[in-house]
């Protein structure tokens, strides 16, 4: 059965495509174009733009209009965005090196992460992932078993994954990374080209799809000195300040993050 992609989401994808070839500072359609292109309500329009800009993909002027944003150094920590894409928008070639892509009964702490059962067939894929033919993560994920077709013979060695993903009307919606620091293995070290014990970022994430369901689970290893991410964030005051300030209301806090083992 095809999976119905809601409106917004199809306007979304499209300029995707178009911001990857368009340079910063290149303007983009109107809301009214793209109400009269796509035969969408405004308030659809916007959504697609707004989803856009709130990756950091778009600049919105008010009452000028909408325009390729110049790329972030850096990802936003709040944000995934696909290895490829992120690459492509640093202005680097990416690719992988695919090192294990196979169907395995799941474990029971990989079933957990995806909501199966053990014993329930998964995808596995291993990849090393590069930009300029320069190693920069080891990511291994593990896939329910119904994205196994689109896994299976998608190219993944210069093609992204969640794109190919899409295409086959498997919709990525959120997910849920903890991000800690380790030292490479020999393995890493190995594949990577850098020495054992030397510090890498590591995040673990799970990604689930539009209806709540877990697709993904995946842990990237990236070399501390190639890879970094951007965190916003709002300040929490103390009760002491508060009471000086003559406000007692409570303070929202920053979301507990509780540290995950890899299986």
């Amino acid at each position: 059965m095809e999976t119905f992609v809601p409106h917004y989401r199809r306007i979304e994808q499209a300029l995707r495509v178009r911001i990857a070839e368009m340079l910063p500072g290149a303007q983009l359609p109107s809301d009214a174009e793209l109400c009269e292109e796509f035969g969408v309500s405004r308030m659809t329009a916007r959504q697609a733009m707004q989803r856009l800009a709130d990756e950091g993909l778009v600049e919105r002027v008010p009452g000028r209009g909408s325009y390729v944003a110049e790329p972030p150094e850096h990802r936003r920590a709040d944000r995934l965005m696909s290895f490829s894409r992120e690459m492509e928008r640093q202005g680097r070639v990416p690719s992988s090196r695919v090192l294990a892509r196979e169907i395995r009964p799941a474990t029971a702490a990989a079933a957990a992460r995806l909501g199966l059962s053990e014993g329930d067939p998964i995808v596995v894929l291993v990849r090393l992932r590069l930009a300029d033919g320069r190693p920069m993560a080891v990511e291994s994920a593990i896939l329910h078993r119904r994205v196994a077709a689109v896994v299976t013979s998608a190219d993944l060695e210069d093609g992204s994954l969640h794109e190919a993903l899409a295409a086959a009307g498997h919709i990525l919606r959120r997910g849920m990374a903890t991000i800690t620091a380790e030292a490479a293995t020999r393995e890493d070290a190995r594949l990577l080209e850098i020495r054992p014990g030397d510090p890498l970022l590591v995040e673990r994430r799970v990604i689930v799809d539009a209806e709540g369901s877990a697709l993904e689970a995946t842990e990237s290893r990236y070399p501390a000195d190639r890879y970094a991410l951007d965190v916003s964030f709002d300040v929490e005051h103390t009760a002491r300040t508060r009471a000086r300030a003559g406000r007692f209301e409570p303070v929202p806090g920053a979301a507990d993050v509780t540290e995950q083992r890899w299986p």
